[in-house]
């Protein structure tokens, strides 16, 4: 095991990986010698050459359509987006091509893209730069969704996501880049798609929470232990696939069901994970699922009003007394 950030395991895995098979390569703005904008391919052009991690003009939907194409050719291609927000985009090359290019082929066109970067607040880096988009490609067929929480998931889901012939969007965060984790440091290693973590076992109420909400949630259970509350806290780590019976099982537990992320919760994936537990553990629960996520306003520039908008540990505290009926 090795210590290292959420943004170096990130680094480090690809590198591995490019050592391992030729056929990966990287592109992006700004990617072969600043190493992006967070610095998770820093290092990569001056070891596999400029034929292997290079920049791109600033036309995400031209360099998504490439990547696209290599991988179809029979390349491996990982695409850095230098945020999220910016796949709007390329949304025609991500939802009319990327994700259904192996269903209108049959299933004989192999279409191994990875589509990475970071999204979320933190920065105050505003509306455009700031926002929580997941929701979004978990609605269209043929594209899987990963989001890590630690430097392990980072490393083992995007080794996963890496060698999977199916396109992945492979979701990061700008404040999880400075955490700090073990890693393992078997050149194989790989976390399963579809299998969520428990975080923190309980048995009073289940905390779906994705990547700093994790942290938010734990906070959370912390404040809540010292009053005789005990959460189960659950980290799906993919969207799609979503591992529902993990979900379920942990709510068929605690009775209880508490989603939280950070994009808006008008339409986000809280919707569809309390759908699901509706679905197949509604005879189980004994108070309605409660889901939190950011207030229907665009990304503020603030700081301040930042954190009014998206929610907060005391967010989260209510949200599971109110299934307990003691808010």
């Amino acid at each position: 095991m090795a210590v290292m950030s959420y943004v170096n395991a990130i680094k480090e895995t690809m590198a591995a990986e490019m050592r391992r098979d030729e056929k990966i390569f990287v592109m992006g703005e700004d990617v072969e010698v600043l190493g992006g904008i967070f610095g998770a391919t820093r290092g990569l052009a001056q070891e596999f050459g400029v034929e292997r991690c290079f920049n791109t003009p600033i036309s995400e939907s031209a360099f998504v359509g490439a990547g696209l194409g290599a991988a179809c050719a029979g390349m491996r291609p990982i695409v850095e987006l230098m945020y999220m927000d910016f796949a709007f985009v390329a949304m025609d090359q991500i939802l009319n091509q990327v994700a259904k290019t192996r269903y209108i082929f049959g299933g004989k066109a192999k279409v191994p893209l990875v589509i990475r970067g970071q999204q979320g607040v933190g920065r105050g880096n505003a509306a455009t730069h700031s926002q929580s988009v997941e929701a979004i490609f978990m609605h269209f067929p043929g594209l899987k969704v990963a989001m890590p929480s630690t430097p392990e998931d980072a490393a083992g889901l995007l080794r996963t996501a890496i060698r999977d012939d199916n396109p992945v969007m492979f979701i990061e965060h700008k404040q999880l880049y400075i955490k700090k984790g073990e890693v393992p440091d078997d050149p194989d290693f790989m976390i399963p798609f579809g299998k969520a973590r428990v975080v923190r076992e309980g048995k009073d109420c289940t905390i779906v929470a994705t990547h700093v909400y994790v942290y938010k949630a734990l906070e959370a259970a912390e404040e809540l232990a010292k009053e005789g509350i005990d959460v189960e806290i659950i980290d799906p780590r993919t969207l799609v696939p979503l591992d529902v019976d993990g979900i379920c099982n942990s709510v068929k537990k605690t009775g209880r069901a508490v989603v939280v992320h950070e994009a808006h919760r008008t339409c986000g994936i809280g919707a569809e994970i309390a759908s699901t537990i509706m679905d197949n553990a509604f005879m189980y629960l004994d108070a309605p699922v409660v889901r939190l996520g950011a207030k229907a306003c665009p990304l503020p520039f603030n700081l301040g009003l930042e954190n009014a908008v998206v929610p907060q540990t005391k967010d989260i505290i209510d949200a599971v007394k109110k299934t307990l009926y003691k808010a």
